[in-house]
Formats: C-alpha cells, structure tokens, sequence
C-alpha cells in the first residue's frame, strides 16, 4: 500500500507526531522541548519531512548556514537527522526522503548535502556505507570516530569541513561534562536522569546545555546533540541511561 510523505510546519506542528519523540505520557515533556526547538528552526529554513505515520520515518535538513554544529558548510543543506525503523526498514524510504531532501536542494539551488557519520556505525549517527552508496563521500574527519560526508553536486565544489573546535575531540575541562541541545527529544528525557543519577552516586557531572547556534558551533564536538566527555577526552555521543553510564564509567 502507498504511504504519504507530509512535512511538519508552523501551522500543523502542535498536531502531528514528531516520530523520534517518546511515545507515553512520561515524553510530554521532551515532546515540547523538541518541537519547541523545532519551531525555531523552521523560521530558518529547517524541513522536517515524514511518512505519515506514527512512526520513526523521516529526514530533518537546514541550510547549513542555520545548523547547530561546528561546521563550515555554506551553500548545502545539513542533514541533522534521516531516520527509519522498524517495519519500515528496507522499503525505500530512506532513498525517498534522501531523493526529496535532494531535489529541493538542488531547486534552491545548493551545493549539495552534508550529514555527520562515523567510521563504523554508531548510535544515532547515520551509516556511512548507505551514504557511501548514494554518493556520498568523506569530506573531513575529527577525533575520534566521525566523519563528515558530503555529496557535491558539481565536481571541483569545496567540500565542507570541521571547525577547528571540534576536531581534536579534547577540552580543557576536568571530571565529567556532558554537553547537549533540544534538538534531539531524548536528551530532555536522559540528561536530567543522568544528572540525578550521578548526585545520588556522587558524581559530578557538569551539564553544559547550548542553547543557541553560535555555541553550538563554539563546541567540542561534532555531535552537539549530545557528547560526554571526561577529564577533557571525549566518551561517546550515545545517550546513557544510568546503566549505560556505568559501563562508560568503568572504561575510563
């Protein structure tokens, strides 16, 4: 059976189902963060396009120029997000969103596209070898996994890159700092659980939440969404729950 595709905007985004955010009664409050966020974002120019579906299935894009992370990328779309799952995987969908996200962009008259990737898959960053297939190549890298893929649509373009900030994966900062943005539902939900989490086990953990894109662009990390770091060297990107932590705080 044929689904539609529908894009969220300002006028019909109270009602629709953002897809990655929490489902029950518990994600209220990471529902509102994220569309709070998203609301902002789509003033800039941000797509937020989906299957309609109460679902995870849909790409989220921007001009780069509008994007919260520490990117030099002007005159692509940055792909903040494409995502499907469950029962949904291996119908197409990917390549539909991607080949909608594409069209648009070269209407507008882009350069091309740029999504953060990682050297072998990691959660919540895209797979670089389903990008790789659709054309995609490796623009730049930073410490310790990521990789920026961009796909050019004129040969002899200037491939985007990393900010300096963000390519060493180090900060001058001791003990735990985790910094995070709205832009992901889920951080609302696991940054305050994590922190609680921590003060009950005597940990300090300093929360740095960026909260505009000039700071975004000033962080130490690609994945401004979320990234751990500890005594200045970046952990993970993944967003823990406690016992995630745990592991995590082993290792170190």
């Amino acid at each position: 059976m044929s689904m539609e595709f529908k894009r969220v905007t300002l006028e019909n985004i109270e009602e629709e189902h953002i897809c990655c955010a929490i489902s029950d009664k518990k994600g209220e409050t990471c529902v509102a963060s994220k569309k709070a966020w998203l609301k902002e974002r789509l003033k800039e120019g941000l797509v937020f396009e989906k299957l309609d579906v109460r679902g995870k299935v849909f790409i989220e894009y921007l001009p780069a120029e509008y994007a919260w992370v520490p990117v030099d990328a002007d005159g692509y779309y940055y792909i903040d997000c494409l995502w499907v799952s469950g029962q949904y995987k291996g119908q197409g969908y990917s390549s539909q969103l991607l080949e909608h996200c594409i069209a648009e962009a070269r209407a507008n008259g882009k350069k091309g596209l740029v999504i953060l990737s990682s050297k072998k898959k990691m959660p919540f960053l895209s797979d670089g070898s389903y990008l790789k297939h659709k054309g995609f190549v490796t623009a730049d890298t930073a410490a310790p996994y990521f990789e920026l893929m961009a796909l050019r649509f004129e040969d002899g373009t200037p491939l985007p890159r990393f900010l300096e900030c963000a390519k060493t994966g180090e900060t001058d900062e001791k003990g735990w700092v985790l910094y995070y943005t709205a832009q992901c539902p889920h951080t609302s939900k696991y940054v305050p659980i994590l922190a609680e989490y921590a003060r009950t086990q005597g940990i300090e953990i300093k929360t740095v939440k960026l909260e505009s894109r000039e700071a975004a662009r000033c962080a130490p990390s690609p994945f401004t969404t979320y990234s751990l770091f500890y005594d200045g060297k970046f952990v993970t990107n993944e967003i823990l729950s406690e016992k995630s932590f745990e592991k995590y705080r082993k290792k170190v």
